[in-house]
């Protein structure tokens, strides 16, 4: 079969996703967007048929970059049922936020005192992208951008098992957020982003972490339990695929 897949318009920026070209990696990558966008729902089912057809690789791939992100825990292997988005229980989404309190509290106080200037601009690019997003209405990417902020500071902090950590929570988190949020909508993430990052630049360890747990308390306080905002439709979320392959503009990639 000749395999081609569309690669991402924005790599993730954090993670072998983002920089690696083989097929599960790619497919892996666009799983893992649309989980930060929060366009898909938990406990939607992952058809490995469906996403075959979708992205127009075989159902090994597909299973290689399942396996991927259930080892992240955002998607489980039902033996004999297929794959699903995790669906996290209300004592689960107590226990993700509070070891993300930790570990953001730990990269806060690395980054302050690791991150180079050129982290530091690069954090602000993102949070001007994140504005520039929500302000044109493009709320997923917003979102997206949200989170990737923090896996990028987790780079900053130069702790390598720190940023598969975070890479794991961030990801969980949207989840949580797409299954519990209120319906109060309104986003300051970029401002509080941007005062984080001048404390971090000050060297100021003790306003950064106040900053970081102000932030996380302001998620925190968004959500509830009866609200769900993505979808259950696979065609639906990868659409923008789907219309670039009947297109024919699909890009072959190795693998």
């Amino acid at each position: 079969m000749n395999e081609q897949l569309q690669p991402l318009k924005k790599p993730v920026r954090t993670g072998k996703a983002g920089r690696s070209g083989t097929q599960d990696d790619i497919v892996y990558a666009h799983i893992f967007e649309a989980i930060l966008e929060q366009r898909l729902a938990p406990g939607t089912k992952l058809s490995e048929e469906a996403l075959g057809e979708i992205f127009g690789v075989s159902r090994t791939i597909i299973r290689r970059a399942l396996s991927r992100l259930a080892h992240e825990s955002v998607v489980l292997l039902r033996p004999n049922r297929g794959a699903v988005v995790a669906s996290p229980t209300v004592e689960e989404a107590r226990q993700v936020f509070f070891s993300r309190r930790m570990v953001e509290r730990a990269i806060t106080e690395l980054a302050v005192e690791h991150a180079t200037a050129e982290q530091l601009n690069e954090l602000r690019q993102m949070v001007r992208d994140e504005r520039d997003s929500f302000s044109r209405g493009d709320r997923g990417a917003g979102i997206r951008l949200s989170g990737e902020f923090h896996l990028k500071l987790a780079e900053a902090a130069g702790n390598a098992p720190l940023i598969s950590f975070q890479r794991s929570l961030v990801s969980q988190t949207s989840l949580i957020i797409a299954q519990y949020e209120s319906g109060n909508r309104s986003h300051c993430s970029y401002d509080e982003h941007m005062q984080l990052i001048d404390a971090i630049e000050a060297r100021d360890v003790n306003q950064a972490v106040s900053l970081m747990m102000h932030h996380m308390d302001h998620i925190d306080s968004k959500l509830n339990l009866d609200e769900d905002s993505a979808s259950d439709d696979l065609h639906a979320v990868f659409s923008h695929l789907l219309q670039t392959k009947k297109r024919g503009s699909s890009v072959p990639i190795k693998g």
